[in-house]
């Protein structure tokens, strides 16, 4: 077997050098900081109830019994919130699926809530980029506060002080917009309620 000649032998040891240090040993440097400085979001920032994980607050999970707070629409399949399956729906403004499937999560709301006047909030209708947004507006949980107060057959003000609990707020007050986490929110609902 021939041997590497001289000017091809610190190409290939380079290439296998900082293959191990970018392939091998920077992943384990950082993954391990990561575990060590931020364990719960470096975990999946899972929660949990007891033992048991009951999802991620970063992967939005389906809600569309009346009594919890829905999420967004989710784009993936063959299953919502389909994480393995990432990806918007890419339809424009005038494609008629689009069209049809807002349509269709309008009636939807409207059949769960028929006495609700408020304007329904482009989120609760509306895909996101991803199709795994956990969050919603802080307008699309309190057009959705009357409907699970009734419900669970509590006060309208008590609805609305756990939506003001569980708002995240823009970082800094400048960065992004006000947000609810809907499994957050479900979850200090069920809580409550059982009290």
């Amino acid at each position: 077997m021939n041997s590497l000649s001289p000017s091809l032998r610190p190409a290939v040891t380079f290439f296998i050098l900082f293959s191990l240090i970018t392939g091998v040993l920077y992943p384990l440097l950082v993954t391990s900081l990561s575990q060590l400085m931020f364990p719960f979001e470096a975990a999946g920032s899972l929660i949990k109830r007891g033992d048991n994980v009951v999802g991620s607050s970063l992967i939005g999970q389906a809600f569309n019994q009346p009594e919890h707070f829905w999420s967004r629409p989710s784009a993936t399949g063959p299953m919502a919130y389909n994480a393995s399956a990432s990806s918007g729906a890419n339809q424009g403004p005038t494609n008629p699926a689009l069209i049809a499937a807002v349509k269709s999560r309008i009636a939807a709301l409207q059949a769960a809530d028929p006495t609700n006047q408020l304007p329904i909030p482009v989120d609760l209708v509306t895909t996101s980029a991803s199709g795994l947004d956990p969050h919603i507006s802080e307008a699309a949980a309190r057009y959705q506060a009357a409907r699970v107060a009734k419900i669970r057959n509590l006060p309208i003000k008590n609805i609305k002080a756990l939506i003001d609990e569980h708002t995240e707020r823009p970082m800094f007050d400048l960065f992004g917009e006000a947000r609810v986490n809907v499994l957050k929110l479900n979850l200090a609902l069920a809580e409550k309620t059982l009290k």
